[in-house]
């Protein structure tokens, strides 16, 4: 038995979860609605106000689509509730980010400045030039947007400037030292 598959998700008060019958899941919350089609073989079930899900058969498909389902599910239900974050730092000298309106206007070392639009419902927000916060309900959607903007300008290793998510952590390395050449 799957160990994240079979342990309930409570409803907190306040949310509410319609499940159809082709698994298409739909949760309501303060936040939000987030809908989602899941696998039409798993068993998702709402009783006494926790959903669970079971897997039909021992196949490995079923098996692994367990604790799967499990897991969209609760972010479903934890997205509506308290919503999701992602935090990027820049490094670098003149590296920065700016707000403008719905934009997101990077200065990443480049000849022009990197503009990004801001999805419907996703949030950003830059408390500071060097900080930039992404916020919404649906989980992928936030690391997804989070991962594009890092992708502008990874960090790279052996100065460490780029974009990187707050709880990374940029393996350095060294430089070349100045020895001697072949003469």
């Amino acid at each position: 038995m799957s160990r994240i598959g079979k342990m309930p998700i409570p409803v907190p008060k306040g949310v509410d979860v319609k499940i159809d019958q082709s698994n298409l899941v739909a949760v309501k919350g303060p936040k939000g609605t987030l809908t989602k089609q899941l696998h039409k073989d798993m068993i998702i079930t709402l009783e006494n106000g926790n959903i669970t899900v079971q897997r039909p058969s021992e196949e490995k498909m079923h098996k692994s689509l367990h604790g799967l389902t499990r897991t969209l599910v609760n972010n479903m239900v934890v997205g509506v509730t308290d919503g999701f974050q992602k935090a990027l730092d820049i490094n670098g000298v003149g590296y920065r980010a700016a707000k403008q309106g719905k934009k997101l206007v990077l200065t990443l070392g480049y000849s022009h400045p990197v503009e990004m639009e801001e999805p419907a419902d996703i949030t950003i927000e830059v408390p500071a030039q060097n900080k930039i916060i992404v916020k919404g309900i649906d989980k992928q959607a936030v690391g997804e947007l989070a991962a594009k903007i890092r992708g502008k300008r990874e960090p790279e290793v052996y100065k460490g400037k780029g974009i990187k998510y707050e709880t990374e952590v940029i393996r350095r390395k060294e430089g070349k030292t100045g020895g001697k050449g072949k003469k």
